[in-house]
């Protein structure tokens, strides 16, 4: 097994602490553009038009069932056909398959990677490597034009390799840049800061696409520039946490070439089997992965909710999307704020209670009424940033030292293979039930569960089983 030192140790000047900080803030703004527009927003439907276009021009390689009409409008795309390695399938399930399959190819890399950051300890040049390889494909989505869906395809995997992986990254610089006691404020910061980086290239984008005809272009060709816009955004606000953090913990392996690969295999293989050991460490992931569902299906279907559901058109859910980001920037500050007087554990758990509180309100929401509707959705931005923000933090006081990557991307992995759970109850609810009412409400026991886990864990005694230091509020 291979030996780990002390972990790393912040820079004892508070001056050079808060330079760090603020370069790792910036990663959260950069990156969050590729989340919040280019899956969020644009993906699901230019993705599905390209491929009907596809099927449309092409009907001898794809299947027989048109899917636009003569001016190129969506006609039908669940039930258009289109081929990719010898499978047909709709072009309306397409989003759905990429997803997945961006899931799976995660969950094989992201833990190899992140025994990688720990071992070489090249944080940031394996950082910088994955960030530019996530810009770069969501800037050459510009190139997905016409009936170019398989490109598509390609990029917007390559893309969510590059975020995921470049995310083990940047979580695991946590401990390198505050301690344990800037932890909570620290990571609360800089969620903030991502949801307001994401809120402010997404309004940018919305007012560019919203007037894409006063501007003589066409919808497609607006939709391929925030693409480019996106991919620009993350890669020029990359260099900022490129040039501040510091590597401060040496590395534990000298090999060097493809010999970096098979020790990383190795280090992974060693780490899942001194896991055991920390059995409060994985209790607690358990509890997030429970809760963290629930956040996720909340935020992916309440476009859903509200447009079938609630009868809201386009532009009152565009609306909605905006007053969330930028609520949830407010929303991670006063996490912060409050995790700094009554721990990081207490603040969890208030906040879960008003994610329960928000289910119910969505549920009593009237057909057309916008501010009621307005009125949710602040309330889903005042927890949605802080909530994760916190249990980042939590989490980072109990991992094992020098390990930090590789239990950050066992953090990832789990979230990415538990998130089908939610949407498939509030599927399967809205089938069973007719009404997405139901749907919404039955999301209530993923807070409900994760608030009981969360509040059985004894927080200071899997922190001092990590060995690490206690913070003095938790």
């Amino acid at each position: 097994m291979s030996t780990v030192g002390s972990g790393p140790s912040p820079a004892s000047d508070k001056r050079e602490r808060r330079r760090e900080q603020w370069g790792w803030y910036f990663y959260d703004w950069a990156n969050s553009t590729f989340y919040t527009s280019v899956i969020t927003v644009f993906g699901a439907l230019y993705m599905s038009s390209v491929a009907a276009l596809d099927a449309k021009s092409h009907p001898e390689r794809n299947g027989p069932t048109p899917c636009v009409d003569e001016h190129g409008v969506d006609n039908n795309l669940v039930n258009c056909d289109i081929s990719l390695l010898g499978l047909t399938f709709p072009a309306g399930s397409l989003w759905g398959y990429l997803l997945a399959a961006s899931t799976v190819i995660q969950v094989l890399i992201l833990p190899i990677t992140g025994a990688i950051a720990d071992r070489t300890q090249y944080k940031k040049r394996l950082l910088g490597f994955f960030a530019f390889l996530g810009s770069a494909a969501s800037a050459l989505l510009f190139f997905v034009a016409d009936d170019r869906w398989e490109l598509g395809v390609v990029l917007y995997i390559l893309g969510n390799i590059g975020y995921g992986a470049s995310i083990v990254t940047y979580y695991s610089f946590l401990p390198d840049i505050a301690t344990p006691d800037e932890r909570d404020d620290v990571s609360s910061r800089g969620w903030a800061f991502g949801y307001l980086g994401g809120g402010v290239a997404l309004a940018l984008q919305l007012a560019f696409y919203l007037n894409h005809e006063t501007l003589g272009i066409s919808e497609a060709l607006a939709v391929r520039i925030c693409y480019l816009s996106s991919g620009l955004w993350w890669a020029l606000f990359t260099l900022v946490p490129l040039r501040r953090l510091t590597e401060r913990q040496p590395p534990h392996g000298h090999e060097h070439g493809v010999s970096v690969l098979k020790a990383g295999f190795a280090e992974l293989r060693d780490t899942l089997r001194a896991a055991k050991a920390f059995p409060l460490t994985l209790a607690f992931l358990g509890a997030y992965l429970v809760f963290t569902d629930g956040i996720s299906t909340v935020v992916s279907v309440s476009a859903q909710y509200g447009s079938e559901e609630l009868k809201f058109g386009n532009e009152v859910l565009i609306a909605t999307i905006l007053v969330i980001q930028f609520v949830a920037y407010l929303g991670g500050m006063l996490h912060g704020l409050a995790a700094r007087r009554w721990g990081a554990k207490k603040t969890i758990l208030a906040s879960l209670v008003v994610w329960m509180v928000v289910l119910a309100s969505a549920y009593f929401i009237e057909a057309g009424r916008q501010l009621q509707f307005y009125a949710v959705a602040a309330g889903i931005g005042l927890v949605l940033g802080g909530t994760n923000a916190l249990s980042r933090s939590l989490y980072s006081q109990m991992i094992p030292a020098g390990k930090e990557a590789q239990y950050y991307s066992l953090y990832e992995i789990g979230e990415r293979g538990t998130s089908w759970l939610g949407p498939l109850l509030f599927a399967g609810v809205g089938q069973a039930t007719g009404s997405f009412r139901y749907a919404i409400i039955a999301l209530l026991v993923f807070f409900v569960v994760g608030f009981v886990l969360v509040a059985l864990i004894p927080v200071r005694r899997a922190i001092a089983e990590a060995g690490n230091p206690e913070p003095s509020v938790l």
